[in-house]
């Protein structure tokens, strides 16, 4: 048990797109991410997410509606439901999902992290 920082963690993250596991508990994860443009159209049949932004201002688009979330905000995206990320400017999250989400779902592609790594 220590203290983690969450600034401090963002500074080892230098990809966009690349999920970086800061803690995990009860079978969930908590992983930070920078993110910048578009992400593709996935859903997670098993597994919800929470999207909670530290810095700039996240675009979730679903099939039926846009939802825009700012810093200190943040999202539950349920599991099946299909949604898309996009971020204009660079954005900081945090997310909460079980230690089994793959972070591109059903889908794989060149964006796909079958392995995090731990900061």
């Amino acid at each position: 048990m220590s203290t983690i920082n969450i600034n401090e963690k963002f500074l080892q993250v230098n990809e966009y797109w690349h999920p970086h596991i800061v803690a995990e508990l009860n079978g969930q994860q908590v992983k930070v991410a920078k993110l910048k443009g578009e992400f593709i159209w996935h859903s997670h049949a098993e597994e919800d997410e929470l999207f909670f932004i530290m810095k700039g201002e996240l675009t979730m688009e679903f099939r039926d509606r846009t939802e825009t979330i700012r810093a200190g905000e943040m999202i539950v995206v349920p599991r099946g439901v299909e949604h898309r990320p996009i971020a204009r400017e660079e954005v900081h999250l945090i997310l909460f999902e079980p230690a089994s989400t793959l972070n591109t779902g059903q889908e794989r592609n060149h964006l796909t992290r079958e392995t995090l790594p731990r900061i």
